[in-house]
């Protein structure tokens, strides 16, 4: 067909002067250009082919297996984020609460029983210090005796007492005091 139409063309007197003057035929130019033509078709196709496959793909990637887009999917999960933020903000603030509460509770502890009296038998007689995280607390002293039970108790401030300490006092005290409270929050 393309012969034909070099021909008529041929007849006419139309030839191109650059064709005739490189020494080319115009008819191989134009089979060359319809090859080019070709080809461009046949990768067209494939493009669209592909084309249309990563679009049904792209379409099946936005809807979930419930009939849920992707985009309410992800923005579904942007409010649990958010949502797990704010939790997540009021259990520090709790967990610094309980932090300073606990700092004065007691948690540190010494005891010591013993005999306080020699025909007295069974360490019935003890020394308890309970200390917060400070060294800040108190002391109790219970002396049994065949008459009685006597208790006292001192104030223990920074892990000093301002009264004189029995033997047995100064040692729950020291008991208390090695052991380690809560360690300082970051």
């Amino acid at each position: 067909m393309y012969f034909i139409y070099i021909k008529a063309l041929q007849k006419r007197g139309v030839y191109m002067d650059i064709f005739q003057k490189a020494g080319i035929d115009a008819g191989y130019v134009i089979l060359g250009l319809l090859a080019v033509d070709l080809i461009l078709i046949i990768l067209f196709l494939a493009l669209f082919v592909q084309h249309s496959k990563m679009k049904k793909r792209y379409q099946t990637f936005l809807q979930g297996e419930s009939g849920s887009s992707l985009e309410k999917s992800i923005l579904k999960k942007f409010a649990e984020i958010d949502r797990l933020t704010e939790e997540n903000v009021k259990l520090m603030a709790d967990v610094k609460q309980n932090y300073n509460d606990i700092q004065t509770a007691f948690q540190k502890v010494g005891l010591v029983k013993y005999d306080a009296f020699k025909e007295m038998g069974g360490r019935l007689s003890f020394s308890l210090c309970l200390l917060d995280n400070n060294n800040n607390g108190f002391l109790i002293t219970s002396m049994h005796t065949r008459e009685g039970c006597y208790t006292y108790s001192k104030e223990i401030i920074k892990g000093e007492s301002y009264v004189v300490l029995a033997e047995e006092e100064k040692h729950a005290l020291e008991q208390a005091k090695a052991r380690a409270g809560t360690e300082e929050l970051e």
